[in-house]
């Protein structure tokens, strides 16, 4: 009797533990910010507003973001999400800031089929921004390159 009662008491507790680690997990959830086409062009600048709402991509090498070095969040040019840490980014050599991997729940990815090819787009999680592609050639640990755009990203520097 005694044990099927410390049973039923660990159960019980493992439940209650699920039950507020999921309503955790759901006040994490990231809230979308959808704005009309003409307030997107009010917030953005042209350039950016090219890349992250008409999914146009910069010229190599143009972003000063490549050289950020500094400990720091990149954030989306559009909406402030936290989307990559610092520490994750590497020089690709590829002329665009690269990381190997995203902060959680920071990002969408679909299927592009554009320029005659399929590769994996990235966008940002909150305003559905187009970020840049994801491939397979990055470093460890993750083995993955997310190919961002600099004018969809802003740097925030650690305090």
């Amino acid at each position: 009797m005694e044990n099927s009662r410390d049973r039923r008491t660990f159960l019980m507790m493992c439940a209650g533990s699920a039950m507020v680690m999921a309503t955790a997990q759901a006040a994490r959830a990231i809230a979308p910010l959808r704005l009309s086409d003409a307030d997107w062009r009010k917030r953005l600048s042209p350039a950016a507003y090219a890349v992250l709402r008409q999914g146009a991509t910069e010229r190599a090498f143009s972003s000063p973001l490549n050289g950020e070095h500094r400990a720091g969040t990149f954030v989306c040019a559009g909406c402030a999400l936290p989307l990559f840490a610092s520490t994750t980014k590497f020089d690709s050599g590829t002329g665009w800031p690269s990381f190997y991997d995203h902060l959680p729940g920071a990002i969408t990815e679909r299927q592009d089929r554009s320029l005659g090819m399929v590769r994996t787009e990235v966008r940002c999680a909150r305003c559905d921004g187009h970020l840049g592609h994801v491939f397979n050639d990055g470093p460890r640990p993750t083995g993955l390159r997310y190919c961002m755009n600099g004018l969809a990203l802003r740097f925030v520097a650690r305090r």
